[in-house]
């Protein structure tokens, strides 16, 4: 484990009684659903990134989108108003670039199923990105892009059945756009494995730690937080690098997904959006109270009865709520059952009706 983080195995939420800014010396930040969601900024982000650096909080932004080369994705931040620069960013084409730069001789031809991004990062990583299988390439590295068409996959297909290297740059399903989910590159990596019988070979990105690693190593940072919205690449990724995570509800994951999570993918921390750098934490362990699993976050208490949730007090803050409603659920998760959250969903729902992830 990293040192410095406060990551728990049990059950509760391990909170920080410092502002996380002064906790951390490094924020690891997802972009996507974190910072901005398609080309508009999550309201409040820029501020808060601000403050953070401000308050001597280092920032890298770590995407798994191999779309888009780091200067374009620099850009877009300065564009929306947030301080970044090239060595601030990392991406799954730079992570998957040098996987493959490590293992192929300078000038090997690799097939780019993806965008610029992939292509760019491979030549400064010296290999040659080729499109097609007729100029020979000796790998296969595949990245998100909303350009890829069906002849694109179908030459990715050729070159995994014939038994190439394959590397994906990550694996997530769908992608965030202003209208909702979309299919993400774990979709089309699934269609290339669907055509060819077989899995890739390596994963470069989220929630494989390469990525945390490599933006821990640029910044020297010894107390990284890792933050972001999706559990299955944000926060599986924090746990498998050994990182706190911070999970912020602007993005994929609802309440139902925290309330449901194993300990594979559970965050250390919980807010509302990334405001909660600057605040404080609430420690919340379940305790037992009355022969069942309780637990208290401000003003909201949340009880189990066996493995039905029942919320004893729902407080006037939701993301109390949440945390007691998480912390109750997880006892019953941890004993290898499915909990039923129903009334703590309808409660939250009472609190704060407009929330998209109060489902």
């Amino acid at each position: 484990m990293t040192s410095g983080a406060l990551r728990t195995t049990s059950a509760g939420l391990p909170g920080s009684a410092d502002p996380l800014v002064t906790a951390y010396d490094l924020a690891v930040l997802d972009l996507d659903g974190v910072v901005y969601v398609g080309p508009d900024a999550v309201p409040g982000a820029a501020d808060a990134l601000a403050r953070a650096r401000v308050a001597g909080m280092a920032l890298a932004f770590v995407t798994n989108n191999a779309s888009r080369p780091p200067q374009a994705v620099v850009d877009h931040l300065v564009r929306l108003g947030v301080e970044a620069h090239l060595d601030d960013v990392v991406t799954s084409a730079q992570v998957a670039a040098r996987m493959l730069a490590e293992r192929l001789p300078a000038g090997s031809p690799v097939l780019v199923v993806g965008g610029e991004g992939l292509r760019i990062t491979l030549v400064e990583n010296g290999l040659r990105p080729v499109g097609t299988m007729d100029d020979a390439p000796v790998a296969v590295v595949q990245g998100f892009s909303p350009d890829i068409g069906w002849r694109l996959l179908a030459e990715g297909t050729r070159a995994v059945r014939a038994g190439l290297p394959w590397i994906a740059s990550n694996l997530d399903m769908t992608f965030p756009t202003p209208h909702g989910p979309a299919p993400g590159n774990g979709a089309l990596v699934g269609a290339v494995a669907a055509a060819a019988g077989r899995r890739p070979d390596d994963v470069a990105g989220k929630p494989a730690p390469g990525s945390f690693h490599e933006a821990a190593r640029r910044n020297g940072s010894t107390r990284p937080l890792v933050v972001g919205d999706r559990l299955d690449t944000d926060l599986e990724g924090a746990v498998n690098a050994g990182m706190d995570g911070l999970v912020v509800l602007t993005g994929v994951s609802t309440a139902s997904d925290l309330m449901l999570c194993s300990r594979a993918v559970r965050p250390t921390h919980l807010g509302r959006d990334l405001d909660a750098l600057h605040a404080a934490h609430p420690v919340v362990d379940p305790q037992e109270v009355d022969g069942r699993a309780t637990a208290t976050s401000g003003d909201a208490t949340v009880a189990s009865d066996g493995d039905v949730l029942s919320v004893v007090r729902p407080g006037e803050d939701a993301l109390d709520l949440l945390r007691a409603g998480c912390v109750a659920a997880w006892t019953v998760v941890d004993a290898g059952r499915a909990p039923d959250v129903t009334a703590v969903l309808a409660a939250l729902a009472t609190l704060e009706p407009e929330a998209p992830w109060a489902r």
